[in-house]
């Protein structure tokens, strides 16, 4: 089989300006020297005309736009980037990705995207199989993270169900409330949780009072904490109200190929949130929507003949349409495959546990450290802490002052009436030790503050 000359003739254009790029990169982050870029919003400067009316070429644009891009960036590369869950991303999914960017697969029809579908195929059937191992015919749909997935989940269970009451706990990602207000649903009614987690009697009062159909969201991972909702109850009481259940697994899901953590059964789930940009590893953006049921599926089916003609789908061209509610779209598959290919499960699970057990050390850390105090275990890979003795508005300022000055991103968080700082480790390599210089730091800039 012979390649294509246009094929060869575009890496051979983009093979030198990745070198450039790459080069252009290492500068910014040493200018840079930290995780991020001091000054605070003030400190980036301006830059030359973004819409000059002549170019000064390839080479030119990417040393000076690239330098300046990574000399202000928030590095996830940087252990101490750790306010939220965002990961850096494995150098083979970076790689995968650029392959995907120079060929530009667009995932709206199959003949722009032959193999490109095909494998988006062969890896949503997979991780299907892993989130609902014993039913029929499960199915998943690649998003552009845990928002679309949200969102989707209750579109389809509004489409299954009727004009479904959303109940989730106060522990929600932001997204379930977005959805139910494009969706036209009703506002979701919210459950009360202990720990960070629902409360399965307040869930079943709080099914017991809905009138008509109901779509249940649990949170395994909230962003606050980490925390998994306990889902074999919540499933129970989902079922018994004949409710939609809709798990948000975006951050927890990585439990999937953990070989030593196991994440709580999924089977009775109708839909899944999955995230693997959170503890996967991928360059954003790179979401799945599981289900337990490829059927519930055919409510996103739509026709464009300029795409998917009928007499095309009968003739045994896959109509891609009904994959997504977007219809351009890049191949995100394809960098979760090469990834789990490199990797395996098992190789994804050794680094799931790694950041797990380096929080579990750096929330140990933090509790022995005579100026502070932990809010509680960690679940999964989030550390809540804070100095003790300290008002929240101090609190407050020396998270802006570690932002302001560069040398620390951590996240904040509000939880039983107090501030808490918020250390989010996915840092496949960081250990503990990595994080003990940062616990002091904040503990010496409280006690100035003070």
């Amino acid at each position: 089989m012979t390649r294509s000359p246009a094929a060869l003739a575009a890496a051979d254009a983009v093979r030198p300006l990745v070198a450039i790029a790459l080069d252009a990169v290492a500068a910014g982050a040493a200018a840079r020297g930290g995780p991020l870029p001091p000054g605070g919003p003030g400190g980036l400067g301006a830059g030359a005309d973004p819409v000059p009316e002549r170019g000064v070429g390839a080479e030119a644009a990417l040393r000076a736009l690239v330098a300046r891009f990574a000399a202000g960036a928030a590095d996830p590369a940087d252990p101490w980037c750790a306010a939220h869950l965002h990961c850096p991303p494995l150098a083979v999914a970076a790689a995968a990705d650029l392959v995907a960017s120079v060929l530009n697969p667009s995932m709206d029809s199959w003949d722009q995207a032959p193999a490109a579908s095909e494998l988006e195929a062969e890896l949503t059937r997979g991780i299907a199989r892993l989130c609902h191992p014993g039913a029929a015919a499960p199915d998943a749909l690649v998003t552009t993270g845990g928002t679309e997935s949200n969102l989707l989940g209750l579109l389809l269970a509004r489409e299954s169900r009727g004009r479904v009451t959303v109940v989730c706990g106060r522990n929600a990602h932001h997204s379930v409330t977005r959805a139910a207000w494009l969706l036209g649903l009703p506002a979701p009614v919210p459950v009360d949780c202990a720990g960070d987690r629902v409360d399965p009697a307040s869930l079943a009062a709080v099914l017991a009072r809905v009138d008509g159909p109901a779509a249940v969201v649990a949170t395994l991972g909230t962003t606050n904490t980490g925390a998994l909702d306990p889902l074999p109850e919540i499933e129970a009481a989902a079922v018994a109200a004949g409710a939609w259940l809709h798990v948000d697994a975006a951050y927890a899901g990585g439990l999937l190929f953990s070989g030593r953590r196991a994440l709580p059964s999924l089977a009775r789930a109708d839909s899944v949130a999955l995230d693997l940009h959170k503890f996967g590893w991928q360059p954003i953006a790179a979401g799945l929507l599981v289900c337990r049921d490829a059927g519930v599926l055919r409510a996103l089916h739509t026709t464009a003949d300029y795409l998917s003609a009928d007499d095309d789908t009968e003739a045994g061209l896959p109509d891609l349409l009904g994959r997504s509610l977007r219809t351009s779209r890049r191949p995100d598959a394809f960098k979760i495959a090469v990834t789990l290919r490199a990797l395996g499960r098992a190789g994804i699970g050794e680094l799931v546990d790694h950041c797990c057990d380096t929080a579990a050390g750096v929330a140990a850390a933090a509790r022995a450290h005579p100026a502070l105090r932990v809010w509680g275990e960690p679940s999964l890979s989030t550390v809540l802490f804070r100095p003790a003795d300290t008002p929240d508005a101090v609190v407050a300022q020396v998270r802006r002052d570690l932002l302001r000055s560069g040398r620390a991103v951590v996240g904040r968080a509000d939880l039983d009436g107090e501030l808490w700082l918020k250390l989010t480790i996915l840092h496949p390599h960081a250990t503990a030790e990595t994080y003990a210089p940062l616990l002091d730091l904040v503990a010496d800039a409280a006690r100035r503050a003070a």
